[in-house]
């Protein structure tokens, strides 16, 4: 079983769909009580839009907590897009204050004008934590995801950094602590790799 949250600004259908497609079990929760009566093994995040509505609706709702307390016990966690984004103190979106969770901020692109914002299409990764149960069955460099944003994380703390990407420069892709995961790309919008990757956070949800 793996609780999927619905915070009202997500691809709620993609995201089942390809948690179905590798073997998971995936329940859409709204409130902390039903993450807490499904039982589930994972958590995931998914967002898109603005991160200012992502982590009001998270507050609203006393989900934010929930996301905290689980990730604090090292309970398995994807975080995708926002869900990625919202987990750093302070974006430069809204100058918005996120769920603190890791030490960084979100900032915009500023990019050479050659450089479209948002970024947006196929780029491919470079995983820095090679032995992340993540990666299995995925290239250490030259893998393909799908992305869609304007603004990127960066971390305080580089071991922090689970894979990076280049669009003008590099920037990080995917964070990795634990068993807590969250990647800018989306993988349900990445095909057969990004399916790969859901399998790998099903897999560990499954066994943990």
């Amino acid at each position: 079983m793996i609780a999927v949250i619905d915070n009202g600004i997500c691809n709620l259908r993609s995201v089942t769909k390809a948690l179905e497609t590798v073997g998971g079990n995936p329940i859409v929760v709204r409130t902390p009580a039903e993450l807490a009566a499904s039982g589930a093994a994972g958590l995931v995040l998914p967002g898109v839009g603005a991160l200012r509505d992502c982590v009001a609706a998270l507050r609203e709702t006393g989900l934010a907590e929930s996301v905290k307390d689980w990730i604090a016990v090292d309970r398995p966690f994807l975080g995708i897009c926002l869900g990625m984004q919202a987990l750093f103190e302070r974006s430069e979106e809204g100058d918005i204050e996120g769920l603190g969770i890791f030490p960084g901020v979100v900032k915009r692109f500023e990019l050479p004008l050659e450089f479209k914002i948002p970024h947006m299409g196929w780029n491919t990764v470079t995983f820095k934590q090679t032995d992340s149960p993540l990666r299995r069955e995925l290239e250490t460099a030259g893998e393909s995801f799908y992305f869609v944003h304007s603004f990127h994380c960066v971390p305080t703390e580089r071991d922090l950094v689970l894979a990076e990407s280049a669009y003008g420069g590099n920037f990080t892709a995917a964070i990795g602590r634990g068993r807590c995961f969250a990647t800018q790309f989306h993988p349900e919008k990445s095909q057969a790799k990004g399916l790969q990757l859901y399998r790998n956070f099903v897999d560990l949800a499954q066994t943990s």
